[in-house]
């Protein structure tokens, strides 16, 4: 019997290489896992109108964990719930990224939108997550402390100089719990591989998390076990190790 019912995949830094490709080892290995009776789930910050291809490559059918939990799929399918924005928070935001000169997107239930795409009526448009980005580190330190003094917003970072904002509660640790409970699946029957900060809550909180060695040095710490970059197949490396228990150099 594996170790493991439930295997919850973050996509960028993790299980695409910096090319934002997914590598054959971790392709095969996740198809080996699927195959022995692991479910996988990809736990992902991007919306599904970006992570969707990335899905069908990995030719996975299980739930999915989009917008770092806002949005939550049974099947591809059969959509299990969604968590909104306020309109009134999409108008606040959009004039801080616009005052402090910031990158932003977003995604609705219909559309990714970027800064250039921004039409005035967007405002009303369903949000689920919106993303700032400004390569002024301290300044962005700066916003999450406004944003966080709002007191009704869940604010992560996927990269120290980005912020990306959902409802209050609203995170990939939420999302898999969801999973979980439609799966009758323990948190402890989990494990999670991640990179960033919007993966901390996660790798904390399931039966074994694992980390790339391209994390932040945060999340590295938070994490049971550390794996090999997303440059050097560390999901497909983790999986062998902690899921079928062998040496991925036997299989090269």
């Amino acid at each position: 019997m594996l170790p493991y019912r439930l295997l919850a995949l973050d996509l960028d830094g993790t299980t695409l290489n910096d090319n934002k490709e997914i590598s054959f080892p971790t392709k095969y290995w996740v198809k080996q896992a699927v195959e022995n009776g692991v479910i996988v789930s990809i736990a992902t910050g991007r919306g599904r109108q970006t992570a969707e291809a990335f899905r069908k490559e990995l030719s996975l059918s299980s739930p999915m964990v989009f917008l770092n939990g806002a949005e939550i799929w049974k099947t591809p399918a059969d959509l299990f719930e969604r968590h909104y924005l306020k309109t009134q928070d999409i108008f606040r935001l959009h004039r801080l990224a616009t005052q402090t000169d910031s990158w932003f997107w977003g995604f609705t239930v219909d559309r990714f939108i970027r800064k250039p795409d921004w039409q005035d009526e967007d405002v009303n448009d369903r949000w689920m997550k919106f993303g700032l980005l400004n390569n002024n580190v301290t300044l962005i330190k700066e916003l999450k402390l406004e944003l966080e003094s709002w007191g009704h917003l869940e604010i992560t970072q996927s990269a120290e100089n980005n912020l990306e904002i959902s409802a209050k509660g609203i995170t990939k640790e939420y999302g898999i719990r969801k999973v979980c409970s439609l799966l009758d699946i323990e948190l402890e029957n989990v494990m999670a591989i991640g990179d960033s900060f919007n993966d901390l809550q996660l790798l904390t909180s399931v039966g074994l998390g694992v980390a790339m060695e391209n994390a932040s040095d945060e999340v590295k710490r938070a994490a049971d076990k550390i794996t090999s970059s997303n440059e050097k197949d560390g999901v497909a490396r983790a999986i062998c190790q902690y899921i079928f228990e062998i040496d991925y150099r036997e299989k090269l």
